[in-house]
């Protein structure tokens, strides 16, 4: 749709999830009906699947593309454009809402659904977003290890498996067999705030210099 800018993650109005019927498998996990090697991660957790029709429609902005947000979150995409996120000596840059105030080190040990920025998509999020009109700051993230999923828990039922809460869980923790996951966890460590100015002053890649972008 020309003239909108949407971010890379975001879901458009013509990628709507796929009829799948979920099912009780003999190892007491969930799984589809007709299900293929790619409706699993390389962990084994069943995957909300949704169409892919990227920029048919309308961007629903409220809504994050399930495949789209694992991707960019794997390879350390920006969420915005889906190039390379940027990367320094001090880690991959992260923009985030500001919640300083929540603990003392944070966003040490935070478990994150949002992917990485790059460095010319910074002010581009800003402008357009409004939680992050409210107060944002960038961040350099020095490790980030995949920790998890964001997903729909289903438990046993009589006809089908029923969903009953959502909420994170972490790879090891044995209800996420029975999770239909719908976002890609990584958690932040060794992180420190730096202003804009200091973030891209001391850039060693971004996108302006590799001139890539995701599709």
């Amino acid at each position: 749709m020309p003239g909108i800018i949407a971010p890379y993650i975001t879901a458009w109005s013509a990628e709507q999830d796929l009829p799948c019927a979920l099912v009780e498998r003999l190892d007491h996990s969930i799984g589809y009906a007709n299900e293929l090697l790619s409706d699993r991660d390389r962990h084994g957790v069943l995957w909300r699947q949704t169409a892919l029709r990227h920029r048919i429609g309308r961007p629903e902005f409220a809504r994050v593309h399930p495949l789209r947000q694992r991707r960019a979150m794997e390879l350390l995409l920006c969420q915005v454009c889906g190039g390379p996120a940027d990367r320094n000596d001090d880690g991959v840059l992260w923009l985030q809402r500001d919640h300083r105030d929540d603990w003392p080190q944070w966003p040490d040990g935070m478990a994150s659904v949002e992917p990485p920025t790059c460095l010319p998509c910074v002010p581009v999020a800003r402008r357009m977003c409004p939680a992050l009109q409210r107060g944002a700051v960038t961040v350099r993230v020095r490790e980030c290890p995949i920790a998890g999923v964001r997903g729909v828990f289903y438990q046993q039922s009589v006809l089908a498996p029923a969903a009953t809460k959502a909420g994170n869980f972490t790879y090891d923790d044995p209800a996420v067999r029975r999770v239909l996951a719908s976002a890609l966890i990584r958690e932040l460590r060794g992180c420190v705030v730096v202003p804009l100015e200091e973030s891209s002053g001391t850039t060693t890649r971004s996108l302006s210099r590799s001139g890539r972008r995701g599709t």
